[in-house]
């Protein structure tokens, strides 16, 4: 037979259960109805083009899906960044190779990593995601993937490029060859929100200047790089990618999000935790954007200089981010 106090417990035990599915049912219902949408979030200055490619198509009734692979695929395709697409600074033996990653409302996800010859790699990721039943796909099978889907080759490697390329490598002797220079990781990572208040996300670079060939950063993981929960936000980031994997970086801001932070604090907790880990680098940098279902948003990052661009009641601004 049962005891009171057996009773008592199991009566308790059930209503801290009840209250604990009843507050994250109301933090889910406070996020995930209709959204102050259309609106859209981008890392650094080329943000501001970048915004408003992805601008019109929202204004136009296009997804949010749609509107993040146009507005990234500007700054893909402008020679002038030394950080994404065409234009980017090689690895150590010369070569331009590309990572991006997408991510739509339902969660659906797509990625490609190591890709060379391609203008447009954020393209490649969400054909993998529509087309095929992976995420990702790397290197040399998925330039072949992207010349099957009708995409050209395209020479990534831009004279001021190359020129810097062949600076650093008169200064590198082989035995000491690779790159610990960390100044070129600007990433585009792009959010936006849509008529319907859904959210997607994209995020694409050409990574670490001079880095170790077959160097992967953080862009194209899903969860590092870039995440998305329709439910709750999105957030992405940019800066040094190994930092990033190493705290699930987006991921982390997503979840912090779910539990009822802010997209600021969750910015600034996945930046602090990032911060924990690395007490001895104070140059460090790494910069993240985040917003919820509501329209908020938040950016936070390790030190001075970060700028994220705001596209959002008609007004597409650039911002400064808040930092430690």
């Amino acid at each position: 037979m049962t005891s009171r106090r057996s009773f008592l417990q199991k009566s308790l035990l059930t209503s801290i259960c009840a209250l604990a599915g009843l507050r994250t049912a109301r933090l889910i219902a406070q996020s995930s109805g209709p959204g102050k949408g259309p609106l859209v979030i981008s890392t650094w200055n080329f943000g501001i083009p970048a915004n408003q490619a992805a601008m019109e198509l929202l204004r136009k009734g296009h997804s949010a899906l749609d509107a993040v692979e146009a507005g990234v695929q500007v700054v893909e395709a402008d020679p002038e960044s030394t950080s994404v697409g065409i234009g980017g600074f090689p690895d150590a033996e010369g070569d331009v190779t590309l990572d991006a990653s997408i991510m739509d409302h339902r969660g659906q996800c797509g990625s490609v990593a190591c890709l060379q010859d391609i203008l447009h790699p954020i393209t490649v990721a969400r054909a993998i995601m529509e087309r095929t039943p992976h995420v990702m796909l790397v290197g040399e099978k998925a330039r072949q993937f992207a010349r099957a889907l009708g995409l050209p080759k395209v020479n990534l490697l831009t004279r001021t490029a190359r020129k810097a390329w062949k600076e650093w490598k008169a200064n590198n002797p082989k035995w000491r060859r690779f790159s610990t220079d960390i100044s070129n990781h600007d990433t585009i990572g792009m959010l936006a929100m849509d008529t319907r208040g859904d959210l997607s996300g994209a995020c694409t670079t050409s990574g670490w200047a001079f880095k170790v060939p077959g160097r992967v950063g953080d862009s194209p993981i899903i969860g590092a790089g870039l995440y998305v929960d329709n439910e709750v936000g999105a957030a992405t980031a940019t800066g040094t990618g190994e930092e990033v994997i190493k705290v699930c970086g987006s991921f982390l801001i997503v979840e912090l999000m779910r539990q009822g932070h802010s997209p600021q604090k969750a910015c600034e907790e996945a930046v602090a935790r990032i911060r924990k880990r690395n007490p001895d680098q104070p140059d460090l940098f790494v910069g993240f954007i985040a917003v919820n279902k509501a329209g908020e948003h938040g950016a936070f990052a390790t030190k001075q200089g970060f700028e994220y661009a705001l596209y959002q009641d008609g007004q597409n601004t650039l911002m400064t981010s808040a930092h430690l």
